[in-house]
């Protein structure tokens, strides 16, 4: 299929805005300091509970079981990236959006890690700890690790991608750093984590539906194998939650209020390539209106949780308790309304106007060589585009 493509860039005008969003105004170290010793009070809870969640490294998938073998002779590992991009081919330019957004996540690495390190109660003084809390820590980025590391090499061999930009970008969000409002407060973390795994398990979950209907089932399998390690790391996050609506039901159920009122902002919120500083809301864009992750997504998952921890039938909180239980468990209604209303404007919509705002975001996403006479099946998607696509917290 002969593609036609856009210069890189060249046809955008330069934005007067050359970095991401600023940062919001946050506290630091908020939770108060006798709070620290529930937690060291937890570490023999957490060994038995939690540790036993990760896997053993010889037991454990590495990136080259899904990718050609570069130690094959060179005839034989060409012929199986050409088997590759045979597969990608098909796959239409807007996926490839929201796999390089999710590879550029997962990349950023570095910077989940050292937040997680200095959360109070938890911190990892040493870097070595034997402490149940940093040894989770180490060993859960040593698996997350292999997320980025096996998109990036995929992508890479497709041939489909820009990987100076994407590189770029990777480059940027690491030296932005990252804002989700988890204040170095661990019960604030681990509301986020549990909130944060569940969505990138759905995310990635539906990419690689979207890829194997696509005609890639290499790739369908990739990102469901790691869709099952964010659903076996959102386990371990949620029991931990459980744990502490157990030993502190008022002050986990004011954390959950917390969260959820600042909303669960997806880690790379602060992607930018140089170039875009809507970045993120233009990849969230996408990811709404191919079904990657949408509204309805952030509802179910929230809806997840309220039946998980229980918070309806929890019992023994104070007033500011409460107030926060039945914030929380209104949301989901209200949610689900903003969704419904989104769609109903979108039905309204001509489809050639939406058709023209969703080009003009995919123009601006310059990770890909944008195809200007899109293959049928993506016109297709943007006539479904909704109206709440670039407001969707991802």
């Amino acid at each position: 299929m002969h593609i036609q493509t856009l210069p890189l860039a060249c046809s955008l005008p330069k934005p007067t805005i050359t970095g991401p969003p600023p940062l919001k105004a946050r506290k630091t170290h908020s939770m108060a300091p006798e709070k620290v010793e529930i937690f060291r009070s937890l570490e023999g809870w957490a060994s038995e509970q939690v540790l036993p969640l990760l896997k053993p490294v010889e037991k454990s998938w590495q990136p080259q079981s899904f990718v050609p073998d570069s130690s094959l002779p060179l005839d034989e590992f060409i012929h199986e990236v050409k088997a590759l991009r045979e597969r990608t081919k098909e796959l239409p330019d807007e996926y490839f959006v929201v796999l390089v957004g999710d590879m550029v996540t997962e990349e950023a690495l570095p910077t989940y890690q050292t937040m997680m390190n200095n959360m109070d109660g938890m911190r990892d003084d040493s870097g070595a700890s034997p402490s149940p809390w940093a040894v989770w820590n180490r060993a859960w980025s040593a698996e997350e690790n292999r997320h980025g590391d096996l998109l990036k090499t995929y992508l890479y061999l497709s041939g489909r991608v820009d990987m100076d930009r994407v590189e770029k970008t990777i480059h940027h969000l690491i030296a932005a750093g990252w804002d989700v409002g988890m204040d170095n407060n661990p019960y604030l973390g681990f509301v986020y984590t549990s909130f944060q795994e569940r969505a990138t398990f759905v995310a990635h979950g539906n990419t690689a539906r979207l890829a194997k209907e696509g005609g890639d089932p290499v790739l369908g399998r990739i990102c469901g194998t790691i869709a099952a390690d964010e659903k076996r790391h959102e386990n371990a996050y949620s029991r931990v939650v459980e744990k502490l609506l157990e030993v502190d039901p008022t002050g986990t159920m004011v954390a959950i209020g917390n969260m959820m009122e600042k909303k669960i902002t997806m880690p790379a919120h602060l992607m930018y390539d140089g170039y875009d500083p809507r970045l993120f809301e233009h990849y969230s864009a996408v990811a709404q209106r191919i079904g990657v992750y949408t509204a309805n997504d952030y509802a179910n998952i929230l809806e997840f949780f309220i039946q998980r921890w229980r918070l309806e039938k929890l019992e023994g909180l104070t007033g500011e308790g409460k107030r926060a239980q039945d914030y929380v468990c209104g949301l989901v209604p209200r949610v689900r309304k903003l969704q419904e209303r989104a769609d109903e404007r979108a039905r309204k919509m001509k489809p050639y106007s939406i058709f023209v705002e969703a080009f003009s975001v995919m123009t601006s996403l310059c990770w890909i060589e944008v195809n200007p006479h899109p293959h049928p099946h993506q016109e297709h998607h943007f006539t479904e585009m909704t109206a709440m696509s670039a407001r969707i917290v991802l």
